[in-house]
């Protein structure tokens, strides 16, 4: 266990997982005190954290002799960014400086960031689970799977300068609960779910309340590492629509690439190419080292994660109609001809 009386930095605390995460170790003995760090106050209450309106290349580190920081403000969708290029300002510039500033101060002896298994891709070529010594088949060329490769080198970079420093990475499955609000909760939550004609992906889930505890498990252990952190089991894509009670509509690749288009203009779901990646051929990783290393074990399994999410929706109701015919209109014939037929025997 680590000595008492450590002063905890944690970015990214305007978003709800932020926020809940560092509220909660905040709460830990360990602990004397939690510093939240973002550009806007969050809307929640984060109780005993304090609260310093800034970007994260700020020297509240060193002020503040910080010795634990956790990296949690890596953003996954372009439109709560503001835009792909201040994304990416955000993530890679935004991680860079921040470990700049950790790199300067003395007082930091433990680094976590939060990162995500989207950094291993998914092709045709994967292997059935990824095992954190591996990388993706094919690099990621843009988006944020490439953002997250960037953001992890940077950190093993990191690494090697500050051998001092116990640095722990957490590569998290799709984190899935009520309160999540993502690529794919909102994939999920569309009343009628485009699926690629042929395919029927490998999904695997993390509980939203299991991320915070590995999170919280990361800082007060401090075991150096890399590690996957994902709920048991696998749960295939017909099997996740099956289980909600959602029409699917099956449809050729390009075809769900028009329809993500058409989503995401209206701000309904974002679909970028590693989301029909994952769709396509989804994805699994090997938690062994997660269980045997990193001591820590989630309380629920892929297909209970994902059962809680779908608990608290609401039946599609008669807005599956709806949208199927929104979707004639906006694709080309072709397209939208196939996807109607399969969407009339598929529930």
């Amino acid at each position: 266990m680590a000595a008492p009386g450590r002063i905890v930095l944690v970015t990214g605390v305007s978003r709800d997982l932020g926020r809940r995460f560092a509220r909660a170790v905040a709460c830990d003995p360990s602990v004397s005190r939690v510093i939240g760090v973002d550009v806007v106050p969050p809307r929640g209450d984060i109780g005993d954290v304090s609260f310093v309106r800034a970007d994260i290349r700020n020297p509240v580190i060193a002020k503040e002799d910080v010795d634990t920081v956790v990296h949690m403000s890596v953003i996954s969708t372009p439109g709560s960014a503001g835009g792909r290029n201040t994304m990416k300002e955000l993530n890679v510039i935004g991680t860079m400086q921040l470990l700049a500033a950790c790199q300067k101060a003395p007082s930091v002896q433990h680094l976590v960031v939060k990162s995500t298994t989207t950094v291993y891709g998914a092709s045709n070529r994967d292997p059935a689970m990824f095992t954190e010594d591996m990388g993706p088949r094919r690099s990621p060329r843009a988006g944020y799977a490439k953002d997250v490769a960037e953001i992890e080198g940077y950190v093993r970079g990191f690494a090697r300068r500050r051998s001092d420093v116990r640095v722990t990475l957490l590569r998290a499955a799709n984190v899935i609960g009520p309160h999540i609000v993502s690529p794919i909760t909102s994939y999920f939550r569309l009343p009628v779910i485009p699926t690629v004609l042929g395919y029927d992906a490998r999904l695997q889930f993390l509980h939203e309340n299991d991320m915070l505890r590995a999170l919280q498990h990361a800082v007060v252990r401090e075991v150096p590492g890399t590690f996957n952190i994902a709920g048991d089991g696998i749960l295939m894509l017909s099997q996740a629509v099956r289980r909600l009670q959602r029409t699917s509509v099956p449809m050729p690749g390009f075809a769900v690439g028009s329809v993500g288009s058409v989503l995401r203009s209206a701000r309904v779901a974002d679909f970028s190419p590693e989301q029909l990646g994952f769709l396509t051929y989804g994805r699994g990783v090997d938690t062994t080292r997660m269980r045997e290393i990193f001591g820590f074990e989630p309380e629920f399994t892929t297909a209970e994660a994902f059962a809680d999410f779908g608990s608290l929706l609401p039946s599609s109701g008669g807005r599956a109609e709806r949208v199927l015919a929104g979707l004639e209109q906006r694709l080309p014939s072709s397209a939208a001809t196939a996807a109607l037929s399969s969407g009339a025997d598929h529930g």
